[in-house]
């Protein structure tokens, strides 16, 4: 999610304050504010895609979240399939450049709201009327629904195939009214259950806490729809230390919602990120109770909202919140290793870093590290404001042996102007693991 300038500001209002309130605090407060005199080591990105730009001279196209799709046959041909929003989405080969372009669905009346893709994840090895085959599915914000695209790498016209089931409900709402309201699909992680070979998507909704769970099913003539096993809300409203009552500042009606997640296989568990909480673990399958790893910097600092500037102001911060993570917190992505171990990533989008927690439960998700994404070069900068991040621990042929990690940049330099400009950065998974280890 690109945050509107109301939101960004106050965000950066909230870190502002908090990094002042750092300088001045006495020593022996020191620890809860180190963070922000830390030196993060960088990494610096191989290549970049072309840029995208959201106005109508560019297709309202904006870069939001990407998925890796290794090539086992021929790994140098592997694929980056990502989001634009409303521009659809974009497919590019492992030197960054554009190799196919999937325009959102039409609006279904003139009144109503277009297609505009949030999120996007894989699914390998789902069986078809025609075979198997590996998916890109992705979060249709703009009608409510999930799309289902197979992927045929040498398939004449581009690798991508729309495979939806045109009668696939709408996943939250009840109407066309409510779709135009936009509380719709947002987050997007896929799952397959290795006890029963069944295969899901976890669905998070836009200004709510919800997540659906939706079985996948292939239909008779190939095409893929699905059905809604159960759903789950994560808190809105927090008690804090103090026995006080805590929100997060936002507009009125909106609650904290979830994009960024993702599934650890291994062991059925969701990680979820509340943007302007922190990240969940949870059962995949929503049961269970979700419990709260890790918190942003901005947990439990009250705010007010002002409807002229469309702004929240923030007070005083009451010492609650994490030292690792500032909102929004998004992009969550798996690094798995060979032996087992390895990491959950997440995009700490307030202050344009990467934090790394242990994937194994039985350190309890601790946190290993961070690092930022910054520039290579005057012509290839790196990453801020990063919504969503993929990452793949394979080799990737000559071009990414060590594998890959895929981050979206929401400030493209040196930019064109006044126009937004975004786009997605490519970085050897070599250097984050040099990182995470310094």
């Amino acid at each position: 999610m690109t945050r509107s300038t109301s939101a960004r500001s106050a965000v950066v209002a909230v870190i502002t304050a908090l990094t002042a309130a750092a300088l001045a605090v006495p020593a022996q407060a020191e620890g809860r504010y180190r963070v922000f005199g830390d030196s993060l080591p960088s990494v610096t990105p191989r290549a970049e895609t072309p840029v995208l730009h959201d106005d109508d001279e560019g297709g309202n196209a904006d870069a939001d979240d990407p998925a890796i799709w290794r090539n086992a046959a021929a790994p140098d041909r592997s694929l980056v399939v990502a989001t634009a929003k409303e521009g659809g989405l974009r497919v590019y080969d492992l030197d960054a450049r554009l190799v196919q372009s999937i325009a959102a669905p039409p609006a279904v009346g003139e009144d109503d709201a277009p297609g505009r893709f949030n999120n996007v994840d894989l699914l390998h090895g789902l069986r078809l009327s025609s075979g198997k085959a590996d998916l890109a599915v992705t979060s249709d914000r703009g009608h409510d629904r999930l799309r289902f695209y197979r992927i045929d790498r040498d398939r004449t016209g581009g690798p991508l195939t729309d495979v939806t089931d045109p009668a696939s409900p709408p996943v939250f709402s009840q109407d066309q009214a409510e779709i135009n309201d936009q509380r719709t699909a947002y987050g997007l992680a896929t799952w397959t259950d290795p006890a029963t070979g069944k295969s899901y998507a976890l669905v998070s909704r836009r200004e709510r806490t919800g997540i659906a769970l939706l079985e996948l099913l292939p239909t008779a003539d190939g095409k893929v729809t699905y059905r809604k096993i159960r759903t789950l809300d994560l808190p809105s409203t927090f008690r804090l230390p103090d026995g006080t009552s805590w929100s997060p500042c936002g507009e009125p009606g909106e609650l904290p919602q979830v994009e960024g997640m993702v599934v650890d296989p291994v062991n059925g568990m969701l990680y979820a990120g509340q943007e302007d909480i922190g990240i969940w673990r949870l059962r995949a399958d929503l049961t269970g109770t979700p419990k709260l790893i890790d918190k942003v910097r901005e947990y439990g600092v009250p705010g007010a909202y002002d409807e002229e500037t469309e702004e929240c102001t923030p007070g005083a911060d009451p010492g609650y919140g994490g030292t690792k993570i500032s909102a929004d917190v998004e992009g969550l992505t798996l690094l798995t290793e060979s032996d087992g171990d390895g990491y959950i990533l997440a995009s700490s989008q307030g202050d344009d870093t990467f934090a790394a927690y242990d994937r194994e439960l039985e350190d309890a998700n601790e946190y290993e590290g961070g690092f930022r994404v910054t520039a290579a070069s005057g012509a290839l900068d790196g990453s801020e404001e990063c919504d969503g991040a993929a990452v793949l621990n394979a080799p990737l042929g000559s071009k990414y042996p060590n594998g890959l990690l895929v981050v979206q940049d929401g400030h493209d330099a040196p930019g064109d102007g006044n126009r937004d400009a975004t786009n997605f950065k490519f970085v050897d998974l070599d250097k984050v693991m040099d990182a995470l280890d310094d």
